[in-house]
């Protein structure tokens, strides 16, 4: 037997767990017998003497077995799977609560999803593990920051100027597709050319208030990376002078945090995930806050399982669409693929002009972008939409 052939069969061991149908044949040793104690330990279903051994659940709910597990599972495999074992080990074994456990929180590899998990414990935190899971907390979303802000505020700030229009701008502040469109009655077929009698240009953004942004976010359990995710921009949005960020939370009931937009963890800690879903209260509260229509963009992050007034969640957003406001709908802000949402409220919406779809982190700005300047929305074509 050829080693690739070899290696084949091992993986394919590793896959099947060895248990006595698996066909392979093959026995394990030293890091491939360790790596698989791992994995036995979370996707197995009852545990055998070591002698073929089945793949069995053995994590069990104590601290101590689950931290030589966490130890043993970023001893043998890279981050990105190690966070994916991790998801699986809280969903499958229910091991949330030993998460409110300071070394516990010390031995997991931090990441989007569980912050979601902290946050959702939140209010049965002991006192003794907060400090700790803030700085968990603290440590994904200074991550999160340096991967996204810089893109999101170059083009942001592109799209402010952008939307500054002057009819008389100098040659290079020439916004030549503009231009074009806005000619295009004075095409000369005889010379094959437009003659621009009205030129379309750039503006420079200054630094006041350009406009406004509402960041309207469902805090159901079912959108907890969405909500991670938003404070994130909401904080970068913010140290924007340029744009006015408000950042509102719901579920039956509705928080303004924008006053602590300065820190992401703050918002983090100040929202509390599950609970019902009152869509149609948070847009009555983002409504009356809106000083300016023409130059607001509201965006409502939801799955939109209404539990309000439906009709009148819509003609809310009906009648800030007409006022001027600018209505962006995401489904999720998350890479976790296409949610589970409302089909016959994401339909409605797409009825009054507002589609709703899905977003991950790095379209957000593009999606930004595109409302700040009223053009159409960059709706991504896999996207779950209406």
């Amino acid at each position: 037997m050829d080693s690739s052939t070899e290696e084949r069969i091992r993986r394919w061991r590793l896959v099947l767990g060895g248990e006595s149908a698996d066909g392979t044949g093959c026995q394990l040793a030293g890091q491939d017998a360790a790596m698989d104690a791992a994995l036995s330990a979370l996707y197995g279903q009852g545990e055998q003497p070591e002698q073929g051994r089945r793949r069995g659940a053995g994590l069990g709910a104590s601290a101590p077995s689950v931290a030589r597990w966490l130890r043993d599972i970023r001893t043998y495999f890279p981050a990105s799977v190690v966070q994916v074992m991790q998801r699986d080990a809280i969903d499958r074994l229910g091991l949330s609560t030993l998460l409110l456990e300071p070394e516990m929180l010390e031995a997991v590899e931090a990441d989007v999803h569980l912050v979601g998990t902290l946050l959702s414990l939140n209010k049965a935190m002991p006192e003794t593990t907060k400090e700790t899971a803030r700085a968990v907390v603290r440590k994904v979303v200074d991550d999160l920051e340096k991967r996204l802000a810089s893109r999101t505020r170059a083009t942001l700030t592109g799209a402010l100027d952008r939307s500054a229009r002057i009819n008389r701008p100098r040659h290079r502040d020439i916004d030549w597709n503009r231009t074009i469109a806005a000619n295009l009655k004075n095409y000369l077929p005889e010379y094959g050319t437009i003659v621009p009698e009205r030129l379309v240009g750039y503006g420079r953004a200054s630094q006041s208030v350009k406009k406004e942004v509402v960041l309207c976010i469902d805090q159901s359990g079912s959108m907890a990376a969405s909500v991670v995710y938003a404070s994130v921009f909401g904080a970068v949005l913010a140290s924007m002078r340029s744009i006015q960020t408000r950042l509102v939370v719901f579920d039956t009931a509705v928080v303004d945090l924008t006053d602590q937009l300065d820190d992401p963890v703050d918002v983090l800690f100040g929202t509390q995930l599950g609970g019902g879903t009152d869509i149609n209260r948070a847009l009555a509260y983002c409504q009356s806050q809106i000083t300016r229509p023409a130059d607001t963009v509201v965006v409502l992050i939801s799955d939109l399982y209404e539990g309000g007034i439906r009709d009148e969640m819509l003609k809310r957003v009906a009648a800030m669409k007409a006022s001027g406001v600018q209505f962006v709908t995401l489904l999720a802000l998350s890479d976790e693929g296409a949610p589970a949402y409302d089909r016959e409220h994401a339909a409605a919406l797409g009825a009054l002009g507002a589609p709703a779809f899905a977003c991950t982190p790095d379209l957000f700005p593009e999606v930004m972008a595109a409302a700040i300047e009223k053009r159409p929305l960059p709706i991504p074509d896999m996207a779950t939409h209406q």
